[in-house]
């Protein structure tokens, strides 16, 4: 069953999500879903919100995002951002282009 996921990370910015985005890539930019290392991905979209940084995902399941959750800890954890906690919802209806 797909899922939604919001990451609100209170008082960090683009920086922060740049920082992710370039060890994720190795460097690269992240335009496609194919830029990261995170099968089970369907959509993502981030920016500034409530005096932080928004992140909003849909993933296939639980397990996909419990797989890239593998990757993507210890490298917020090397940024100091080891408390980040998703809120994960069930999808009820996902439509992509």
């Amino acid at each position: 069953m797909a899922i939604i996921v919001t990451f609100d990370i209170p008082g960090v910015g683009q920086e922060l999500y740049d920082a992710c985005v370039s060890r994720l890539t190795d460097g690269g930019e992240f335009t496609s879903l194919a830029d990261v290392p995170a099968p089970g991905l369907v959509s993502h979209a981030a920016g500034p919100a409530d005096g932080g940084w928004r992140i909003v995902d849909v993933w296939e399941s639980e397990e996909a995002l419990e797989n890239f959750a593998k990757v993507l800890q210890p490298l917020l954890a090397d940024l100091g951002h080891a408390d980040v906690e998703p809120r994960i919802i069930p999808a009820y209806n996902v439509v992509t282009r």
